[in-house]
Formats: structure tokens, sequence, C-alpha cells
């Protein structure tokens, strides 16, 4: 028999054993000898089922020792090289990346050259236009708009006032000054005491001369 079942018997038999003796402790009213006996009894009891939780611990041990010794053993996994066809796909597929990263990288620094060069024609230019504005709003006033007259007969011209009369003679082309931009070039063509007419070089269209418009000396851009 296993010694498992033996152990649960002997504990249901002290069971049932102190049940008696109680039993019989009540009927005899004897206090003291009922607690003596009921505590041997407890005692006991626990004794039994300190070794049963013993024995039971030690079953699963040994169980889980058998189930370890039988179980097969795991085996190591077994590295194969490709075949020399794959591998020598596999050579030809790292050359291609190796040749498609080294052509970005030549694109990527010429694309920054390129980068480079456009950004200063831009910052050139830029330069140029800042300094004609400059010159342009520097320039000296050599006489002003007095009047824009349009005649359908004689056409379009402009009489002036001479502010620098050393600078202004027959034939002089003088630049309509409006801000920092240049709007039309006229021809001095008279020149009298009163001042000077001017007809304009190319024809005025959207934006027409008006009195106090000044003209200048086309600077050196």
């Amino acid at each position: 028999m296993d010694t498992l079942k033996i152990l649960l018997g002997a504990t249901v038999a002290l069971l049932l054993g102190a049940l008696g003796v109680s039993l019989y402790n009540q009927k005899d009213g004897s206090q003291s000898a009922e607690s003596l006996e009921t505590a041997e009894l407890n005692r006991k009891i626990a004794e039994l089922r300190l070794q049963q939780d013993r024995l039971e611990l030690e079953k699963q041990r040994l169980a889980f020792q058998q189930a370890a010794a039988q179980a097969p053993p795991v085996a190591e996994p077994v590295t194969q090289s490709p075949p020399p066809a794959e591998m020598e796909a596999m050579k030809e597929q790292i050359a291609q990346l190796q040749a498609e990263k080294e052509k970005a990288e030549r694109d990527a620094r010429t694309a920054e050259s390129e980068a480079v060069h456009i950004g200063g024609r831009v910052i050139e230019s830029r330069d140029k236009e800042v300094r004609r504005a400059r010159l342009i709003s520097q320039a000296l006033v050599i006489a002003r708009v007095t009047e824009w007259v349009e005649n359908a007969e004689v056409g379009s011209f402009a009489t002036i006032d001479i502010v620098m009369p050393e600078n202004v003679q027959p034939g002089s082309v003088l630049c309509l000054r409006r801000n920092t931009g240049i709007l039309g070039r006229l021809r001095v063509d008279e020149v009298n005491i009163e001042g000077a007419i001017a007809n304009p070089i190319t024809p005025f269209t959207e934006t027409r001369p008006q009195p106090g418009d000044e003209l200048i000396l086309e600077p050196p851009f």
C-alpha cells in the first residue's frame, strides 16, 4: 500500500478517536482529562499532517527528476552554408547595393554643388539689385517734371524745370526716377530760359510722368 494512503488512514483514525474521546468526556464530565487528551491528539494530528506534506513534496520532486531524465536532449542548431549559386547571387546583390550607394553619394554632392552655385548667383543678383536701387536713390536731381502733355497731333512730351543747367543740353537723356526705380527715359530737345522740353524715348503706358517727378542722369550700374 502507498505510504500516502497509510498516512491518510492514520489521520482519519486519529480524528475519529478524538471525536470519541470528546463525546466520552462530555458524558463523564471530567474537564481536565478532556483538555489533556485533546491537546495530545491535536499534537499528533499536526505531526501527521507535517509528515504528509513532506512526503507529498518528495513525491513531486522525484516525479520531476524522472521526467527530466526521460526528456530527449535538445539538438544543437546546425549551420549550413548556402549553395555556391546563392553565395554568388548574394555577392552580386551586395556589389549592386554598394554601387547604388556610391551613385547616391555622388548625386548628393552634385546637387549640393549646384545648390551652392545657384544660391551664389541669387545672392549676386540680389546684391546687384540692391546696388542699383542705392545708386538710383543717391543720384543727383538734374531736373523736375513740371507738366506732362499728351497731344494727338504732336505726341506726348514733358516740360521740365532744370535744376543743374550744366548737365542739361539738347540731346541729353534723363531718367525719370520714382522712389528707387526708373520708370523711363526722356531726351531733351529744347532748352530755354524757362526750362526745357523733353520727349519720351520709349512710350509711357501704364505709369505716366507726373509734376514733381525727378529726372536724373543714369547711374553707372
